[in-house]
């Protein structure tokens, strides 16, 4: 299974044919999150991490809106809002999954940022369209450059645990039945520099 998980990192890693939107510039980067307190901060200063200009698109999934998949199988624990037991509440959601369960980007989209942030951990954010961001936290692992333009379903990360059955890891289907989902996935919807409910973008009335 480590051999099967070495290959999807490696296979990842070698997506050199991908289109590419700008150029991470990592001293830029570094800068950004050591003055970074929140990932409102953060957000706001994604322009500042490319080597030079960001080019522009016309990519648009506003007809998707409401019907866009989950970027993994999970069931919804807590929505936009809510208090978690340790009292804390947040803008996102969070998405309860297997161990070891593979994310997906939901949409074409480019990938803005990859890597560590604050405390919440390794996370991805994805720009399907002009002003709209997913954030993904949580993950153990995180594949893909920032500047990269991925396609729908392309694997973006990987959720922590004890390794699974090798199906399990290679796919998000099936019903998960007497699967333990003892990890959570933070999702996070920014409109604008402004996050808004997932719900209103992702479609959560099916447990997966």
């Amino acid at each position: 299974m480590q051999d099967a998980r070495t290959r999807l990192s490696e296979a990842i890693a070698d997506r050199t044919d991908l289109p590419r939107r700008f150029v991470e510039d990592p001293v830029r980067t570094a800068i950004l999150i050591s003055s970074t307190e929140t990932l409102d901060g953060f957000a706001s200063g994604l322009a500042e991490i490319s080597a030079g200009e960001i080019a522009e698109t016309d990519a648009d999934i506003s007809d998707r809106k409401g019907r866009i998949p989950l970027p993994t199988q999970g069931v919804v624990v807590h929505r936009s809002g809510e208090t978690d037991a340790a009292g804390v509440t947040r803008p996102g959601l969070v998405l309860a999954t297997r161990p070891r369960a593979l994310v997906v980007s939901p949409t074409a989209a480019t990938i803005r940022y990859r890597g560590p942030l604050l405390d919440l951990g390794n996370l991805i954010i994805l720009e399907p369209q002009p002003g709209l961001l997913f954030v993904f936290s949580g993950l153990q692992e995180v594949y893909g450059e920032p500047g990269q333009v991925i396609p729908e379903g392309s694997p973006v990360g990987l959720m922590p645990g004890d390794l699974p059955e090798i199906g399990a890891i290679l796919s998000t289907s099936g019903d998960g039945t007497g699967t333990d989902r003892s990890e959570t996935l933070y999702i996070e919807v920014r409109e604008n520099n402004r996050p808004v409910d997932p719900e209103t973008w992702f479609r959560t009335h099916k447990d997966g």
